[in-house]
C-alpha cells in the first residue's frame, strides 16, 4: 500500500485574496507561507505553440486544445426536464468558449426520481429532441466563432442523484440511498430503511442508464459520462463498505453498478464512448462550527470516504488507482477527476473564499484545496499514463489559472484543464488565453458562490455578481437578501 497521500502541514495564515497576488513572487511567497506546492509558469504561451493550445490525439481523432468545460446543473429546466432559453444560453456560451472538450455539458438525470432539483434536465423519449438541440446550439456557436468543429468532442453526463434527490420540491428531500450513514442520514432526510435502494432496484436503474445512453447517442453525443462523484449515487456506491449483498463490501461489489452499465452499453450501443467523472478522494462531512467555520464531523474511524485513509481527514489513493485500472480493463479511457461533495465538504470539492448562504467559512486557505486536487490528479496520471485525464478545481486560481494550467500540462499532471464556475462568469476565458489576450480581470470568477446560493433556495443558477444578464434578473435581489441574512455579502 502506498503511504497515505497527505499534503504538507498547513500553517495558520489569514486567507489572502488571489486578486492581491499581483506578481509571480507574490504567489510564490504565499504558497510558501501555506506550505504547499503548486506548479505554475510565469509566462503563458499563446497558440499555436503553447501547451494549452496543443491538439490532443486519440487514435484517429483529434481534440483541438486542452481546455474542457465541466458539467453543471443550471436549475433552469422545465418541470418535465426539458431545457429552457436559460439552458440554451449556457450551452451557447460553452460553444463560444473556445474549449474543444465538452465534458458532459450538463448533469442530466436518467429518470425523474434521480433529479437533484425539480428543474434538472431529464433524458427520455419526450425530451431527447430538445437535448439534442442543446448540442446543436453549442456546435453552431462554436462554428460561428472558430470556423471548424471537427476537433470538438462533446459528451453528456448521466446521473442519479441518490441521497441528494429532490425531484419535486427543492425544500423536500426524497433520498434514495446505497447505505445508512451516521451523519448524512439525519441531515438529508433519511429516517428509516425505506430510502434504501435494494439490489433489484439498482439492477432496474442500470437499465435506465442504458436507455438514457442510447438516447444520448441518438442525440449526437460522442460519449456519456457515467457520474461517480460528489456524493451522488454512483459515488456513494464506491464507499458502500457496510452494505450487504451484491453491491457492497468488496471493491468488486462496489463497482458492480458501473461494470453492469458498461457491459450493457458495449452490447447495446457499441459506438458510444464512455467516460467517468469520479471523486478520487473524499473527507468527513464538515458541519458549521460555532465560529462559522467548517469543522469535521467527529468519528473514531470513517470508512465511508472513497480514496480516504480511514480517518476521514487524509488521502490514500490505492482504491482510486485500482478503480482507474478497472476502467482501463473495461476499455474506458476518458476520466475526469474531482473530489468530495458540495453537500457535506464543499471546501474539499470546490475551493472558494466565500461560502453560499447555507455554507461555512473554509477551514483552510482555498489554494490548499486547489493544490490537493491537482497533486492527487498528477499522482494518478503518473500511474495511468494511457488514460485521458481532465483535472478540476482550477477556477479559484483566477488570474493565475492559465499559469498553473499550462505548467500542469507541461509536467504531465493532466491532459485537459476542466473549467466549471469560470464558465458562468467568463465563458470565453479559454479563447482569450489561446489568442494571447490578457484575461479580463473584472470577469474572473471570484468564488462569491451566488451560483450555489441561488439554487439552494429554488432560484436559477448563474453568476449574479459578474454576468450582466444575471445582474438584471429579478432573482438578483433575492440572492443579495439571502447573502446579507447569512452575513456573507462580499460584493
Amino acid at each position: 500500500m502506498n503511504p497515505a497521500f497527505v499534503l504538507p502541514e498547513v500553517r495558520p495564515v489569514n486567507y489572502r485574496r488571489v486578486a492581491t497576488l499581483k506578481t509571480a513572487e507574490d504567489l510564490r511567497q504565499h504558497l510558501g507561507d501555506l506550505g504547499v506546492a503548486l506548479p505554475f509558469d510565469e509566462v503563458v504561451e499563446a497558440a499555436p505553440e503553447g501547451p494549452l493550445a496543443r491538439p490532443y490525439r486519440r487514435g484517429a481523432d483529434v481534440i483541438g486544445n486542452r481546455f474542457a468545460v465541466l458539467p453543471m446543473e443550471g436549475w433552469d429546466g422545465t418541470p418535465e426536464g426539458r431545457p429552457t432559453d436559460l439552458t440554451r444560453r449556457r450551452w451557447r456560451h460553452f460553444g463560444q468558449s473556445g474549449a474543444k472538450l465538452i465534458w458532459g455539458g450538463e448533469a442530466v438525470a436518467v429518470r425523474h426520481d434521480g433529479r437533484a432539483n425539480p428543474h434538472q434536465l431529464v433524458l427520455n423519449e419526450a425530451t431527447v429532441a430538445e437535448i439534442a438541440g442543446l448540442r446543436e446550439t453549442l456546435v453552431t456557436a462554436h462554428r460561428e466563432h472558430f470556423g471548424r468543429t471537427d476537433d470538438l468532442l462533446i459528451g453528456l453526463q448521466l446521473t442519479h442523484s441518490g441521497r441528494f434527490a429532490r425531484p419535486n420540491d427543492t425544500a423536500r428531500p426524497e433520498p434514495r440511498i446505497a447505505y445508512r450513514h451516521p451523519y448524512l442520514d439525519s441531515r438529508f432526510g433519511v429516517r428509516d430503511d425505506t430510502a434504501l435502494l435494494s439490489d433489484d432496484d439498482l439492477a432496474r436503474l442500470t437499465d435506465d442508464f442504458l436507455k438514457a445512453a442510447g438516447l444520448a447517442r441518438a442525440a449526437g453525443f460522442a460519449f456519456v459520462d457515467v457520474k461517480h462523484c460528489h456524493g451522488y449515487l454512483g459515488h456513494e456506491l464506491l464507499s458502500a463498505v457496510t452494505r450487504p449483498g451484491r453491491y457492497g463490501g468488496s471493491l468488486e461489489n462496489r463497482t458492480r453498478f458501473l461494470r453492469d452499465i458498461v457491459a450493457g452499453l458495449h452490447a447495446r450501443v457499441p459506438d458510444l464512448e464512455i467516460g467517468v467523472r469520479i471523486s478520487v478522494f473524499d473527507f468527513l462531512p464538515f458541519p458549521l462550527g460555532a465560529d462559522g467555520t467548517g469543522v469535521p464531523f467527529l468519528a473514531a474511524n470513517y470508512p465511508y470516504a472513497f480514496g480516504g485513509d480511514g480517518s476521514g481527514l487524509a488521502i490514500d489513493l490505492d482504491e482510486p488507482s485500482a478503480f482507474l485500472g478497472l476502467l482501463e480493463r473495461l476499455g474506458i479511457t476518458l476520466v475526469c477527476t474531482t473530489a468530495g461533495s458540495p453537500y457535506y465538504n464543499p471546501h474539499i470539492q470546490r475551493p472558494a473564499l466565500f461560502p453560499p448562504c447555507d455554507g461555512y467559512q473554509p477551514p483552510e486557505d482555498p489554494l490548499v484545496g486547489v493544490a490537493r486536487q491537482i497533486a492527487a490528479t498528477a499522482w494518478l496520471k503518473a500511474r495511468h499514463p494511457r488514460l485521458t485525464i481532465v483535472g478540476s478545481a482550477y477556477s479559484y486560481l483566477q488570474e493565475w489559472l492559465p499559469h498553473v494550467a499550462q505548467r500542469v500540462l507541461r509536467d504531465g499532471g493532466a491532459d485537459f484543464i476542466g473549467l466549471g464556475r469560470m464558465m458562468l462568469s467568463y465563458p470565453d476565458l479559454p479563447a482569450d488565453v489561446l489568442a494571447g489576450r490578457p484575461v479580463a480581470r473584472k470577469r474572473l470568477c471570484r468564488t462569491f458562490s451566488d451560483c450555489t446560493t441561488a439554487p439552494r433556495n429554488g432560484l436559477v443558477s448563474g453568476c449574479y455578481p459578474l454576468d450582466p444578464f444575471y445582474k438584471e434578473r429579478p432573482e438578483r435581489r433575492r440572492v443579495d437578501e439571502l447573502k446579507r441574512s447569512a452575513g456573507n455579502n462580499p460584493v
